[in-house]
């Protein structure tokens, strides 16, 4: 018998859950057979399914909320607004369907009407930092457009996800609509591999959605929508803000300990105003506390997810600094043996050849330039193209950068991170596949039908024909 996957707290080490692992078969031929009857339900009676979810979600959103911190390691605040987000998104999910995939009249010369239709089984993968709130952004628009789903959680987190499930079996989901399959990268492969399988939701590492393109290459009629990875950059520039400058960097690459998709892992700045924004930077990440998720006062950072992780983050910190990049603030564990981590600062602008790669953890890397063109060119050097900022700058300035950045958020005098689940989520390059997920999912958990309709057949061939 395979071992089970063993949950243990990043902080602690502490056992939280022995899973075994699911079986993809017995799975899929379930779902297979639930999709039928849920696709045949209204979509008024799916919708009302999902807001008793919300309301379970919502009545044990405290315990929930230990469970995420527990898991992941995250401060129980931040635990808290991400159970708020699982709430939020049902009626986000709904107002989305109603928009972008409601059914109407076409106008023409024959009468015509535009539908959509649910795909059939959906496997999501979800990722280990929101092991709730991103593979919900994923579920509930694949149910409320009648599909069935095969959720695999990261297998770092599968607590979280078995947790996230129930609610959905609470609130009267059939038990075979939403499956719950903890496993790993076998049976990942095995679940996307499957001739079953009409569509790929997958939250992740880049590395794990190219092999899901490249698996999926020769299957054109499955839908895939990949929400990957990013080197984020941050740029600051004409300001006499400095102070919110700094506050919207330390909020940038530093929440969730470095571990969102979205946050900054490159702070470009002008030359001449370096210096001054340390001053006001430095103190400020010196005060970030680091602890464990219900420590008191409540520290800003938690745990990476595990000692591996934080094991790779060192090692990438010291490859560059044996590249040549200046240690402004190192990276370094808070306690032996335990993956809570500093947060750290290097100047890589004079390391040639910098590694384009996402650190996924609180390490940023600083690179001066002279002037906007090159700070644009900076922000650009990167196969990734997720989220980008500007920080200062006039609205012209704002406007440029804007049409010349290659990402799928652009800011302005914001953070990289905090994307609004009612507006598109994603990017291009390596960070995604131009299905942006949030507000958009609806339009990647069905498909347009149009039809041009009469009430009985009518036809006629004008020309071309033999007396």
């Amino acid at each position: 018998m395979t071992a089970p996957i063993v949950s243990t707290e990043p902080a602690t080490d502490d056992e939280i859950a022995r899973i075994a692992i699911g079986d993809v078969d017995a799975v899929l031929t379930r779902a297979r057979n639930a999709f039928p009857e849920w696709a045949a339900q209204g979509t008024d009676a799916r919708i009302a399914i999902l807001r008793r979810f919300a309301n379970e979600v919502r009545d044990d959103a405290e315990d929930f909320a230990r469970l995420i911190a527990r898991e992941t390691g995250k401060p129980f605040w931040e635990a808290k607004t991400e159970v708020s987000a699982v709430v939020a998104k049902v009626e986000i999910s709904v107002k989305a369907h109603e928009e972008r995939t409601g059914t109407r009249a076409l106008d023409g010369a024959a009468t015509g009407a535009l539908r959509h239709k649910p795909h059939g089984v959906m496997a999501v993968l979800g990722p280990y930092n929101f092991p709730a709130h991103l593979p919900n952004g994923h579920i509930v628009p694949a149910l409320i457009a009648g599909n069935v789903v095969v959720f695999k959680p990261s297998e770092k987190t599968p607590a979280v996800g078995r947790r996230l499930v129930e609610y959905y079996h609470r609130a009267g989901v059939p038990a075979d609509v939403v499956q719950f399959l903890p496993g790993g990268a076998e049976e990942g492969r095995a679940l996307t591999g499957d001739a079953r399988i009409d569509g790929v939701l997958f939250t992740g590492s880049s590395t794990t959605g190219i092999a899901i393109n490249k698996a999926l290459a020769d299957r054109p009629g499955i839908i895939t929508a990949l929400e990957m990875g990013g080197n984020n950059p941050l740029i600051v520039w004409d300001t006499d803000d400095l102070d919110a400058a700094a506050t919207i960097i330390v909020q940038s690459a530093y929440t969730t300990a470095g571990q969102r998709c979205t946050a900054a892992r490159r702070l470009i700045v002008r030359d001449d105003l370096h210096d001054a924004l340390m001053e006001r930077l430095l103190p400020m990440v010196d005060r970030i506390i680091v602890g464990a998720p219900f420590d008191e006062p409540q520290p800003f950072m938690g745990p990476v997810i595990d000692n591996q992780a934080a094991d790779g983050l060192l090692a990438a910190h010291d490859a560059l600094v044996a590249k040549g990049a200046r240690v402004v603030r190192p990276l370094r564990r808070v306690a032996e043996g335990k993956p809570m981590l500093t947060p750290a600062i290097l100047d890589v602008t004079d390391v040639a050849d910098r590694p384009d790669d996402e650190l996924f953890g609180p390490l940023l890397q600083i690179i001066r330039v002279a002037d906007l063109d090159a700070a644009i060119d900076a922000a650009n050097d990167t196969a990734y193209g997720l989220s980008a900022s500007l920080v200062g700058g006039s609205r012209a300035d704002y406007e440029r950068f804007w049409q010349l950045s290659r990402a799928g958020i652009v800011n302005w005098n914001k953070p990289t991170n905090g994307a609004s689940s009612a507006a598109p989520f994603g990017g291009t390059g390596l960070s995604g596949n131009h299905r942006p997920g949030a507000y958009y999912a609806a339009d990647y958990c069905s498909y347009p039908v149009t039809s041009t309709e009469a009430d009985t057949p009518e036809a006629a061939i004008p020309v071309g024909l033999k007396d």
